[in-house]
Protein backbone atom coordinates (compact mmCIF):
# COMPACT_ATOMS: atom_id res chain seq x y z
CA UNK A 1 0.00 0.00 0.00
CA UNK A 2 1.08 3.48 -0.70
CA UNK A 3 1.23 6.23 1.45
CA UNK A 4 -0.42 9.51 0.76
CA UNK A 5 0.63 13.41 1.87
CA UNK A 6 -3.49 13.14 3.08
CA UNK A 7 -3.02 9.88 5.12
CA UNK A 8 0.15 11.63 6.61
CA UNK A 9 -1.49 14.77 7.88
CA UNK A 10 -4.75 13.15 8.63
CA UNK A 11 -2.38 11.41 11.43
CA UNK A 12 -0.41 14.18 12.30
CA UNK A 13 -3.72 16.24 12.86
CA UNK A 14 -4.05 13.86 16.01
CA UNK A 15 -1.55 15.60 17.41
CA UNK A 16 -1.88 18.52 19.99
CA UNK A 17 0.20 21.87 19.71
CA UNK A 18 1.57 22.73 22.78
CA UNK A 19 1.60 26.31 22.37
CA UNK A 20 -1.98 27.12 20.35
CA UNK A 21 -3.69 24.02 21.44
CA UNK A 22 -4.77 23.77 17.80
CA UNK A 23 -3.69 20.01 16.17
CA UNK A 24 0.12 20.65 14.70
CA UNK A 25 -1.17 20.90 11.08
CA UNK A 26 -3.80 23.28 11.62
CA UNK A 27 -1.07 25.43 13.61
CA UNK A 28 1.02 25.31 10.59
CA UNK A 29 4.39 23.78 11.99
CA UNK A 30 4.54 21.16 9.76
CA UNK A 31 6.70 22.04 6.45
CA UNK A 32 8.76 20.36 4.16
CA UNK A 33 6.67 16.91 3.82
CA UNK A 34 8.33 14.54 1.75
CA UNK A 35 7.40 10.82 0.71
CA UNK A 36 9.72 8.86 -0.97
CA UNK A 37 8.41 5.26 -1.43
CA UNK A 38 8.12 3.92 2.35
CA UNK A 39 10.02 7.16 3.93
CA UNK A 40 9.20 10.55 5.37
CA UNK A 41 10.18 13.09 5.73
CA UNK A 42 8.78 16.48 7.27
CA UNK A 43 10.28 19.64 9.44
CA UNK A 44 8.54 20.71 12.65
CA UNK A 45 9.37 24.89 12.28
CA UNK A 46 8.90 26.16 15.62
CA UNK A 47 9.63 29.10 18.04
CA UNK A 48 13.56 28.47 19.00
CA UNK A 49 13.07 29.66 22.22
CA UNK A 50 10.24 27.14 22.83
CA UNK A 51 12.35 24.07 21.02
CA UNK A 52 12.24 22.17 24.28
CA UNK A 53 8.43 21.89 24.63
CA UNK A 54 8.54 20.34 21.26
CA UNK A 55 11.14 17.36 22.16
CA UNK A 56 8.11 15.50 22.95
CA UNK A 57 5.59 16.40 20.11
CA UNK A 58 8.41 15.27 17.71
CA UNK A 59 9.05 11.97 19.01
CA UNK A 60 5.05 11.64 18.73
CA UNK A 61 4.71 12.54 15.41
CA UNK A 62 7.60 10.52 14.37
CA UNK A 63 5.90 7.68 16.14
CA UNK A 64 2.09 8.16 14.45
CA UNK A 65 3.47 8.39 11.25
CA UNK A 66 5.76 5.29 11.43
CA UNK A 67 2.48 3.16 12.58
CA UNK A 68 0.74 4.11 9.30
CA UNK A 69 0.39 1.01 6.96
CA UNK A 70 3.07 1.68 4.06
CA UNK A 71 5.52 3.59 6.09
CA UNK A 72 9.09 1.95 7.00
CA UNK A 73 10.83 4.96 7.97
CA UNK A 74 9.98 8.37 9.50
CA UNK A 75 12.48 11.41 9.77
CA UNK A 76 11.40 14.51 11.92
CA UNK A 77 13.50 17.32 12.20
CA UNK A 78 13.05 20.42 14.21
CA UNK A 79 13.91 23.96 12.59
CA UNK A 80 13.45 27.05 14.14
CA UNK A 81 12.33 30.49 12.77
CA UNK A 82 11.87 34.10 14.59
CA UNK A 83 8.08 35.41 15.02
CA UNK A 84 7.80 38.41 14.29
CA UNK A 85 6.68 40.87 17.00
CA UNK A 86 3.78 43.70 16.82
CA UNK A 87 5.60 47.42 15.78
CA UNK A 88 6.41 48.88 18.53
CA UNK A 89 6.24 52.73 17.88
CA UNK A 90 8.16 54.18 21.26
CA UNK A 91 11.45 55.30 20.40
CA UNK A 92 14.33 53.09 22.09
CA UNK A 93 17.84 52.43 22.00
CA UNK A 94 19.18 50.74 19.04
CA UNK A 95 20.15 47.09 19.59
CA UNK A 96 23.53 46.29 19.33
CA UNK A 97 24.49 44.17 16.31
CA UNK A 98 25.17 40.92 16.86
CA UNK A 99 28.31 39.55 15.12
CA UNK A 100 29.55 36.07 14.04
CA UNK A 101 29.26 33.96 17.66
CA UNK A 102 32.14 31.39 18.83
CA UNK A 103 30.53 27.74 19.23
CA UNK A 104 31.15 26.60 22.75
CA UNK A 105 34.24 24.14 22.97
CA UNK A 106 35.50 25.09 19.48
CA UNK A 107 38.49 26.84 19.17
CA UNK A 108 38.74 27.65 15.41
CA UNK A 109 36.59 27.11 11.86
CA UNK A 110 37.74 26.29 8.83
CA UNK A 111 35.72 26.62 6.17
CA UNK A 112 36.48 24.03 2.70
CA UNK A 113 34.87 25.81 -0.47
CA UNK A 114 35.09 25.65 -4.09
CA UNK A 115 32.68 27.73 -6.81
CA UNK A 116 32.27 24.92 -8.76
CA UNK A 117 30.77 21.18 -8.21
CA UNK A 118 32.48 18.39 -8.81
CA UNK A 119 35.81 19.01 -8.25
CA UNK A 120 36.57 17.00 -5.01
CA UNK A 121 35.74 18.90 -1.75
CA UNK A 122 34.23 16.63 -0.22
CA UNK A 123 37.09 13.88 -0.50
CA UNK A 124 39.23 16.85 0.73
CA UNK A 125 37.42 17.76 3.53
CA UNK A 126 37.19 13.80 4.72
CA UNK A 127 40.88 13.54 4.45
CA UNK A 128 41.95 16.72 5.58
CA UNK A 129 39.77 15.66 8.81
CA UNK A 130 41.53 12.55 9.32
CA UNK A 131 45.32 13.99 8.33
CA UNK A 132 44.50 16.46 11.63
CA UNK A 133 43.20 13.72 13.78
CA UNK A 134 46.38 11.96 13.09
CA UNK A 135 48.60 15.02 13.64
CA UNK A 136 46.95 14.77 17.25
CA UNK A 137 44.23 17.42 16.82
CA UNK A 138 40.98 17.62 17.97
CA UNK A 139 38.75 17.38 14.97
CA UNK A 140 34.93 18.05 13.97
CA UNK A 141 33.71 17.70 10.55
CA UNK A 142 29.96 19.62 9.48
CA UNK A 143 28.76 18.25 6.31
CA UNK A 144 27.12 21.76 5.62
CA UNK A 145 26.37 20.29 1.77
CA UNK A 146 23.00 19.93 2.94
CA UNK A 147 21.35 18.83 -0.19
CA UNK A 148 24.40 16.90 -1.22
CA UNK A 149 25.55 15.41 1.79
CA UNK A 150 28.17 13.00 1.45
CA UNK A 151 30.30 13.20 4.44
CA UNK A 152 28.58 10.24 6.33
CA UNK A 153 29.44 7.69 3.12
CA UNK A 154 33.18 9.19 2.93
CA UNK A 155 33.71 8.46 6.54
CA UNK A 156 32.07 4.98 7.36
CA UNK A 157 29.32 6.85 9.56
CA UNK A 158 25.66 5.50 9.77
CA UNK A 159 22.86 5.40 12.18
CA UNK A 160 20.78 8.42 13.57
CA UNK A 161 22.63 10.70 16.28
CA UNK A 162 20.68 10.71 19.15
CA UNK A 163 18.90 13.75 21.28
CA UNK A 164 19.01 12.93 25.15
CA UNK A 165 16.43 16.21 25.87
CA UNK A 166 15.14 17.07 22.21
CA UNK A 167 17.65 20.23 22.21
CA UNK A 168 21.21 19.15 21.89
CA UNK A 169 22.50 16.68 19.09
CA UNK A 170 25.17 14.25 19.42
CA UNK A 171 27.45 13.74 16.84
CA UNK A 172 29.24 10.54 15.33
CA UNK A 173 32.43 9.75 15.23
CA UNK A 174 34.97 7.91 13.33
CA UNK A 175 38.71 7.48 12.26
CA UNK A 176 39.05 9.81 15.07
CA UNK A 177 37.22 12.50 13.44
CA UNK A 178 33.66 13.65 15.32
CA UNK A 179 30.76 14.75 12.22
CA UNK A 180 27.06 15.81 11.81
CA UNK A 181 25.23 16.05 8.66
CA UNK A 182 21.73 16.27 7.16
CA UNK A 183 22.72 13.04 5.71
CA UNK A 184 22.16 11.07 8.77
CA UNK A 185 18.91 12.39 8.96
CA UNK A 186 17.95 11.19 5.38
CA UNK A 187 17.89 8.32 3.31
CA UNK A 188 21.10 7.64 0.39
CA UNK A 189 18.24 8.70 -2.11
CA UNK A 190 15.96 10.42 -0.24
CA UNK A 191 15.86 14.82 -1.56
CA UNK A 192 15.82 17.66 0.73
CA UNK A 193 13.28 20.03 -0.77
CA UNK A 194 13.75 22.79 1.07
CA UNK A 195 13.99 26.60 0.50
CA UNK A 196 16.51 28.97 2.22
CA UNK A 197 15.02 29.83 5.96
CA UNK A 198 14.44 26.10 6.43
CA UNK A 199 17.95 25.72 5.17
CA UNK A 200 19.50 28.31 7.26
CA UNK A 201 17.66 27.02 10.14
CA UNK A 202 19.02 23.59 9.73
CA UNK A 203 22.72 24.77 9.64
CA UNK A 204 22.14 26.84 12.56
CA UNK A 205 21.17 23.62 14.41
CA UNK A 206 23.87 21.75 13.36
CA UNK A 207 26.23 24.44 14.27
CA UNK A 208 24.79 25.68 17.60
CA UNK A 209 22.99 22.73 18.86
CA UNK A 210 25.30 19.65 18.46
CA UNK A 211 27.52 18.63 21.42
CA UNK A 212 31.06 18.97 19.49
CA UNK A 213 32.79 19.13 22.62
CA UNK A 214 36.10 20.55 22.78
CA UNK A 215 37.80 20.93 19.49
CA UNK A 216 41.35 22.53 18.41
CA UNK A 217 39.58 22.53 14.87
CA UNK A 218 35.82 21.98 13.13
CA UNK A 219 36.11 21.83 9.61
CA UNK A 220 32.98 23.12 7.34
CA UNK A 221 32.54 21.11 4.22
CA UNK A 222 30.71 23.94 2.39
CA UNK A 223 28.27 23.31 -0.60
CA UNK A 224 29.45 24.39 -4.27
CA UNK A 225 28.48 28.26 -5.25
CA UNK A 226 28.24 31.17 -2.96
CA UNK A 227 24.41 31.27 -1.65
CA UNK A 228 22.77 30.86 1.50
CA UNK A 229 25.33 28.24 3.34
CA UNK A 230 28.45 30.21 2.97
CA UNK A 231 26.53 33.68 3.93
CA UNK A 232 24.62 31.80 6.71
CA UNK A 233 28.01 30.20 8.25
CA UNK A 234 29.90 33.72 7.90
CA UNK A 235 27.39 35.78 9.62
CA UNK A 236 26.42 33.45 12.37
CA UNK A 237 29.91 31.40 13.84
CA UNK A 238 33.26 33.23 13.71
CA UNK A 239 35.13 31.37 10.51
CA UNK A 240 39.02 31.68 10.98
CA UNK A 241 39.91 31.24 7.60
CA UNK A 242 38.69 29.46 4.04
CA UNK A 243 40.46 26.60 1.81
CA UNK A 244 39.54 26.83 -1.53
CA UNK A 245 39.57 23.52 -3.85
CA UNK A 246 39.68 23.56 -7.70
CA UNK A 247 41.24 21.37 -10.49
CA UNK A 248 43.20 22.99 -12.93
CA UNK A 249 41.12 24.23 -15.79
CA UNK A 250 40.04 27.14 -16.28
CA UNK A 251 36.35 26.88 -16.03
CA UNK A 252 36.54 26.01 -12.19
CA UNK A 253 39.55 28.43 -12.13
CA UNK A 254 36.74 30.93 -12.79
CA UNK A 255 33.65 29.31 -10.30
CA UNK A 256 36.49 29.51 -7.63
CA UNK A 257 37.57 33.05 -8.22
CA UNK A 258 34.04 33.80 -7.23
CA UNK A 259 34.21 31.25 -3.99
CA UNK A 260 37.70 33.72 -2.77
CA UNK A 261 35.21 36.98 -3.77
CA UNK A 262 32.56 36.28 -1.72
CA UNK A 263 34.63 35.10 1.59
CA UNK A 264 36.94 38.58 0.87
CA UNK A 265 33.09 40.68 1.25
CA UNK A 266 32.19 38.06 4.21
CA UNK A 267 35.85 39.20 6.10
CA UNK A 268 37.04 35.40 6.40
CA UNK A 269 40.41 35.43 5.54
CA UNK A 270 41.75 32.81 2.70
CA UNK A 271 43.76 29.82 3.95
CA UNK A 272 45.26 28.81 0.76
CA UNK A 273 44.47 26.71 -2.34
CA UNK A 274 44.24 23.53 -3.18
CA UNK A 275 44.15 21.92 -6.60
CA UNK A 276 42.63 18.50 -7.05
CA UNK A 277 43.12 15.83 -9.41
CA UNK A 278 46.36 17.61 -10.66
CA UNK A 279 47.86 14.75 -12.30
CA UNK A 280 47.60 11.17 -13.22
CA UNK A 281 50.13 8.26 -13.44
CA UNK A 282 49.01 5.48 -15.68
CA UNK A 283 48.89 2.10 -13.45
CA UNK A 284 49.90 0.15 -16.50
CA UNK A 285 53.24 1.90 -17.95
CA UNK A 286 53.74 5.01 -15.53
CA UNK A 287 53.05 7.97 -18.00
CA UNK A 288 52.10 10.89 -15.72
CA UNK A 289 49.32 12.82 -17.72
CA UNK A 290 47.58 15.87 -16.80
CA UNK A 291 44.10 15.75 -17.62
CA UNK A 292 42.52 18.52 -16.70
CA UNK A 293 45.97 20.99 -16.88
CA UNK A 294 48.36 21.48 -14.74
CA UNK A 295 49.22 24.69 -12.65
CA UNK A 296 46.28 27.07 -13.03
CA UNK A 297 45.34 27.07 -9.16
CA UNK A 298 49.27 27.22 -8.28
CA UNK A 299 49.22 30.92 -10.74
CA UNK A 300 45.59 31.65 -9.16
CA UNK A 301 47.56 31.42 -5.67
CA UNK A 302 49.97 33.20 -6.46
CA UNK A 303 48.21 35.92 -8.14
CA UNK A 304 46.11 36.35 -5.05
CA UNK A 305 49.39 35.79 -2.55
CA UNK A 306 47.67 33.07 -0.49
CA UNK A 307 49.74 29.78 -0.10
CA UNK A 308 49.41 26.75 -2.12
CA UNK A 309 48.53 24.05 0.10
CA UNK A 310 48.89 20.83 -2.16
CA UNK A 311 48.53 19.38 -5.97
CA UNK A 312 46.64 16.47 -5.26
CA UNK A 313 46.92 13.58 -7.74
CA UNK A 314 44.46 11.76 -9.35
CA UNK A 315 44.21 8.71 -8.35
CA UNK A 316 42.37 5.39 -8.08
CA UNK A 317 42.42 4.58 -4.53
CA UNK A 318 41.27 8.12 -3.22
CA UNK A 319 38.06 7.38 -4.75
CA UNK A 320 37.75 4.04 -3.76
CA UNK A 321 38.74 4.65 -0.21
CA UNK A 322 36.14 7.17 0.05
CA UNK A 323 33.49 4.92 -1.70
CA UNK A 324 34.15 2.37 1.15
CA UNK A 325 34.13 4.74 4.00
CA UNK A 326 37.50 5.16 5.07
CA UNK A 327 39.48 7.90 3.73
CA UNK A 328 42.77 7.22 1.88
CA UNK A 329 45.15 9.15 4.88
CA UNK A 330 42.96 6.15 7.24
CA UNK A 331 43.22 3.48 4.79
CA UNK A 332 47.22 3.75 3.14
CA UNK A 333 49.09 6.62 5.07
CA UNK A 334 51.99 5.76 3.73
CA UNK A 335 50.68 6.63 -0.10
CA UNK A 336 51.96 9.69 -1.93
CA UNK A 337 48.21 10.32 -2.43
CA UNK A 338 47.85 10.21 1.63
CA UNK A 339 51.08 12.14 2.26
CA UNK A 340 49.36 14.84 -0.20
CA UNK A 341 46.97 15.26 2.31
CA UNK A 342 49.11 14.66 5.54
CA UNK A 343 50.79 18.00 3.95
CA UNK A 344 48.35 20.18 4.23
CA UNK A 345 47.22 19.36 7.41
CA UNK A 346 50.96 19.71 8.44
CA UNK A 347 50.87 23.34 6.56
CA UNK A 348 47.70 24.66 8.68
CA UNK A 349 48.91 23.07 11.97
CA UNK A 350 52.85 25.29 11.61
CA UNK A 351 50.60 28.52 10.76
CA UNK A 352 48.26 28.11 13.93
CA UNK A 353 45.20 27.65 11.51
CA UNK A 354 44.29 24.34 12.91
Amino acid sequence: MSITRETVLAALKTISDPISGQDIVAAGIVRGLNIDGATVLFVLEIDPAKSEAYGPIRDQAEAVVKQLDGVDKASVMLTGHSQKAPPDLKPKAAAAPQGPQKIPGVDRIIAVASGKGGVGKSTVSANMACALAAQGRRVGLLDADVYGPSQPRMLGVSGRPASPDGKTILPLRNHGVTMMSIGLMTNDDQAVVWRGPMLMGALQQMLMQVQWGALDVLIVDLPPGTGDVQMTLAQKAHVDGAVIVSTPQDVALIDARKGIDMFNKLQVPILGMIENMSTHICSNCGHEEHVFGHGGVAAEADKLNVPLLAEIPLHLDVRLAADGGVPIVAAKPDSPQAQAFLEVAQALVDRGAA
